[in-house]
């Protein structure tokens, strides 16, 4: 099944696609592969899920923000290409979670992006190499920020 068929199934509903707040592009296209800026957790309203995990959002609270950032990165995968279905499978995962010092669950908070992508993409092209480390502060007190690189169809 296509990934833009799995979103319509899912009932997912996409942010509007994040605009650059500084210098970059938020997708680059080269050699076949998507490499995608760091993104946020933007909510359909254009809000953003702020705090610091472990200190003013829980591990599921930050697992519900990666999965924003997600749908946000989706949103503007889909505005860069036309079509998720162009995607041919996840590469690479870099996910940073805004923690408080005592906070060790990186790797739970993350899964709320990962698990997103293998319900959109299925597990074969879903789960790719992965990283997920804390750090603090991210821009704007965002509570997780990710960036990807895809491999096109």
């Amino acid at each position: 099944m296509s990934a833009e068929s799995r979103l319509l199934e899912l009932k997912l509903k996409l942010p509007p696609a994040p605009k650059p707040v500084a210098v970059y592009k938020p997708v680059v296209i080269a050699g076949g592969m998507a490499y995608v800026s760091g993104h946020g957790p933007v909510c359909n309203d254009g809000t953003l899920i702020t705090g610091v995990v472990g200190r003013d959002l829980d591990s599921a609270g930050g697992k519900a923000a990666a999965r924003q950032v997600g749908l946000a990165m989706l949103s503007n995968l889909r505005e860069q290409l036309g079509s998720l279905d162009r995607i041919g499978r996840i590469v690479k995962t870099l996910g940073m979670v805004n923690s408080a010092p005592d906070f060790y669950d990186h790797p739970k908070v993350i899964n709320g992006f990962s698990e997103l992508m293998v319900e959109v993409f299925g597990p074969e092209a879903g789960i790719g190499a992965r990283s997920a480390v804390g750090m603090g502060p991210l821009p704007g007190n965002i509570a997780v920020e990710v960036e990807a690189i895809f491999e096109l169809a």
